[in-house]
């Protein structure tokens, strides 16, 4: 029988870039889902592998099929797989677990020693089809706007690090102003933050932030940080920190503007290692909570804020076909972009 091939963005050469080839369409085997894909995002994860930094070279491979953020349907059900149907609009859990460590037995799988992540360390999204166990399978409700759910996945990043802390009536500086920072910004508004300060160097994105309603957008380049605290009547320090940029300059001043018991979600990577003050954060009682993933309740929780009110469509920025990716990738890399969407309905 002749293989059915199909397009997808893969990584092509052992260095930047990369690009759209024909490959073969994945095979189903037993509790696996083939999903078709409608529509896709760009990651900062995605410009990682495009740029082919060191931890791009440790997980991808050359020829592999890049992209985990996406929304689609299922068109074709694997044996023993039961509650799902042909058709359903789905989405997906990017991190494929064992299922039998003490993390994955105590539910908390985003901490899985043996994760294996869709589009990094296995073949990804960025394709007309994509295989996925059926255990990883998000149902989505119809209603949802595709374009918003095509970032589900970075969306739960968001949810995770803001909802890791109760935000009601709280004071809270977001550090990087990238589209998961943007997010978590208007996340803290809806569930309740008093005042929300988001801080960048990039003028594009803090204008961004702004359309999803923080108090405050902060240029750290030419702005005093303090003085925007006094004129938010932040007295004491803020209350709930969320580290978005992986940089030792904003965390260091996070830390500095923190009230003594403050507690941090610490998600942003940094591409080396960040020099902590062990002692200022021990006497001043700072809570650091890592952040990885998405915990499984988050895509709930994404559903009902949105069906409840919170839009995120001022992140989206850009609109391609998937034969453009290479202009989505281009304003990814540009830093003036917010979430960059691709779209496999048609074909060119």
């Amino acid at each position: 029988m002749e293989q059915k091939m199909m397009d997808a963005i893969i990584k092509h050469v052992d260095g930047e870039g990369v690009a759209l080839a024909r490959v073969p369409v994945p095979e189903v085997g037993p509790g696996e889902v083939l999903i078709k894909i409608h529509k896709t995002a760009i990651c900062g994860t995605d410009v990682h592998i495009y740029d082919w930094n060191d931890w791009s070279k440790a997980h991808v491979h050359v020829g592999q099929t890049i992209g985990h953020e996406y929304v689609g349907e299922i068109a074709e059900i694997g044996p023993g797989v039961t509650g799902l149907r042909v058709g359903q609009r789905v989405s997906g859990e990017g991190h494929i677990t064992c299922g039998h460590c003490r993390n994955c037995h105590t539910g908390n799988i985003q901490w899985c020693k043996d994760t294996v992540g869709v589009g990094v360390d296995r073949n990804g999204a960025f394709a007309e089809y994509l295989c996925i166990p059926a255990k990883n399978v998000i149902i989505i409700d119809e209603e949802l706007d595709e374009d918003v759910v095509s970032f589900f996945d970075a969306f739960g990043n968001a949810t995770h690090t803001a909802l890791m802390w109760n935000l009601v009536g709280e004071d809270v500086l977001i550090t990087g102003a990238g589209p998961i920072g943007i997010i978590a910004g208007g996340i803290c508004k809806y569930a309740g933050a008093r005042r929300v300060v988001i801080t960048d160097l990039n003028d594009y994105r803090l204008g961004l932030a702004k359309k999803l309603g923080v108090d405050a957008a902060v240029n750290t380049g030419r702005e005093d940080l303090c003085e925007v605290m006094k004129q938010l009547k932040i007295v004491e320090g803020f209350d709930i920190g969320l580290e978005m940029s992986g940089s030792g300059a904003a965390f260091k001043q996070m830390t500095s503007v923190m009230r003594n018991g403050g507690k941090i979600s610490l998600l942003g990577l940094g591409n080396h290692p960040i020099e902590i003050d062990m002692n200022d954060i021990i006497n001043r009682g700072l809570t650091l909570q890592g952040i990885y993933g998405r915990k499984m309740d988050n895509w709930h929780q994404m559903s009902y804020m949105v069906q409840g009110g919170l839009d995120l469509t001022p992140v989206i920025t850009h609109r391609f076909h998937y034969t453009d990716f290479q202009k989505g990738f281009d304003a990814m890399r540009s830093g003036n972009s917010g979430k960059v969407v691709l779209d496999w309905t048609t074909k060119k």
